[in-house]
């Protein structure tokens, strides 16, 4: 009786799963997770900034640009050690990004600037904010910077990877072109220590 149950709740899951399938989950949705074979493992977790979400033997699983079955996917085949026979997993978008539901965007972004300046930290900047822009919020370098070597990472949550970009702010500084670009939600601009006769 309690394979018959499993296997018909089994199915009625897959069923209201698959009407989500062309749906890529994006940062700010709000995911229900369910394991057939140990249901206190069953929650709602929601889709971090950074694309990502957190599940217990699993740990940090990337979501953003994906879909639920890829999801589930990645979740059964990272927590299956812990099992007898593979899990049945079941991903499905409980509520969706306030952005995805309307034309409402928020007026401003979060950005961090680290190292060596004098006014490291979190900033809240103007959505179109610039790179230089930003770097101007900084309180400036330290005597320690090593301008031509600052770096700006962001964060891709359609292929959940890092890049890393430098940019020589001494030689802008005295006059060298550059096409500015607007920063983006979670970007980091990290200004690196010199090295000795840097």
């Amino acid at each position: 009786m309690k394979t018959f149950v499993l296997t018909m709740i089994a199915v009625f899951l897959a069923t209201f799963a698959s009407a989500q399938n062309g749906y890529s989950v994006r940062p700010g949705d709000t995911l229900t997770i369910e394991v057939l074979e140990d249901p206190q493992l069953n929650r709602s977790v929601l889709v971090t900034p950074g694309g990502t979400i957190n599940f217990p033997f699993a740990g940090t699983v990337a979501a953003a640009g994906r879909t639920t079955d890829q999801i589930a996917a990645a979740i059964t085949g990272a927590i299956q050690p812990n099992f007898a026979t593979s899990p049945n997993v079941f991903v499905s978008v409980q509520s969706v990004a306030p952005s995805a539901t309307g034309p409402a965007v928020a007026p401003t972004i979060e950005i961090f600037i680290l190292g060596e300046v004098n006014t490291p930290g979190t900033r809240e900047v103007e959505r179109g904010t610039t790179f230089l822009q930003a770097l101007a919020q900084s309180g400036g370098f330290t005597r320690f910077a090593a301008t031509k070597r600052v770096q700006l990472r962001r964060y891709n949550p359609a292929t959940g990877q890092s890049t890393a970009s430098i940019f020589n702010f001494r030689a802008l500084s005295q006059g060298a072109a550059f096409n500015d670009f607007p920063m983006a939600d979670g970007d980091i601009i990290l200004v690196p220590e010199r090295r000795l006769f840097e």
